[in-house]
């Protein structure tokens, strides 16, 4: 009998790259908090998980002067948050938000560490026959 690590594993790898690329731009926005009209971003991570959405219309790169447009990650789309107050010079980074925002991600992205480790430890069970 073949074992699947994707049958096995689930959803875990998906949601642990998510996890990771959400990090990726919090830590981007928290690196911007003092640049002028920088505009905070997240990841919907919802959208994701509930695969309701039909699949996203890719924007075309149409000008060489035209910056080309992010594609979805892994169908997760990148959204601009919306600041409960805008700086002066336009930046809508909240630290302590996005400060939030990053430790709630850390500690989701440990908890999925731990899940697919204990998911691992489960199929060494299976195949040594030990518990």
């Amino acid at each position: 009998m073949a074992i699947s690590f994707d049958a096995a594993l689930g959803k875990t790898p998906q949601i642990l790259a998510l996890r990771e690329k959400r990090g990726e731009v919090l830590a981007a926005n928290l690196a911007n908090a003092d640049t002028p009209n920088f505009k905070a971003r997240d990841l919907d991570f919802s959208q994701v998980l509930k695969k309701t959405n039909p699949a996203p219309v890719l924007i075309a790169h149409t000008q060489p002067g035209h910056f080309a447009p992010e594609q979805p990650f892994l169908g997760a789309q990148l959204r601009y948050r919306t600041p409960y107050q805008v700086s002066l010079d336009g930046n809508t980074v909240e630290e302590h938000i996005e400060q939030a925002k990053y430790a709630e991600n850390a500690t989701q992205y440990q908890a999925s560490l731990q899940f697919i480790g204990g998911e691992f430890n489960e199929l060494k069970s299976a195949f040594t026959g030990q518990v």
